[in-house]
């Protein structure tokens, strides 16, 4: 299977993208792991989280980017697939700058207080390339990804905790979680990013 291959069963998994519930579900889940619960808020009547006036950056945020239910001062969304208009227009109405464009490709000269990856490297050209660059433009990286879960259709990479540590120069957790619909061996981890102070 090649890179456009799991692209486009990225694309039909999500559909139209009317039926986010599941997939943000999992995010509340994923937050969890990622550290995120010291930035939990009600926000517009829905637990979100606040970020202050810290920068954000989520890379593989998908159709529907735990983005959309925060607040900071800057909010930067990047994804490669081509996800109808209106997906476009709900990042925008959230205050989401979102950028279609590969994490592997994309390149910038700002520093993110915070880069968030969470469930996307098994989707991508090249993981390791995803994590570089996500450090050279950070403080911190915040990380949640299956691993040991073999190659399947959308999923390209059978990613393992000895190489996210490699590629992080740091060291995950790593469990067999069974919360909701997150069922699997995780790997997360809060890792120093190029720019830490």
């Amino acid at each position: 299977m090649t890179w456009e291959d799991a692209q486009q069963w990225e694309k039909d998994w999500h559909g139209d993208c009317v039926n986010s519930y599941n997939e943000e579900t999992k995010q509340y889940i994923y937050a969890r792991y990622l550290g995120l619960d010291s930035y939990k808020t009600n926000y517009y009547g829905q637990i979100g989280w606040d970020f202050a006036d810290r920068s954000v950056l989520d890379l593989g945020c998908g159709p529907y980017s735990l983005l959309m239910k925060s607040k900071a001062n800057k909010k930067v969304a990047i994804d490669p697939c081509n996800y109808p208009e209106w997906v476009r227009m709900r990042y925008k109405a959230a205050g989401v700058e979102y950028i279609q464009s590969t994490a592997e490709h994309w390149q910038t000269n700002e520093v993110f207080d915070e880069v968030l990856i969470y469930n996307c490297l098994q989707h991508t050209i090249d993981p390791k390339r995803i994590i570089q660059n996500a450090l050279s433009c950070s403080k911190v990286v915040r990380l949640f990804e299956w691993v040991e879960q073999g190659i399947s259709d959308g999923h390209i990479h059978d990613l393992h905790a000895t190489e996210l540590d490699q590629w992080l120069g740091g060291h995950g957790k790593t469990d067999y979680i069974s919360v909701g619909p997150c069922v699997g061996q995780a790997y997360w981890g809060i890792f120093v990013g190029n720019h830490y102070q």
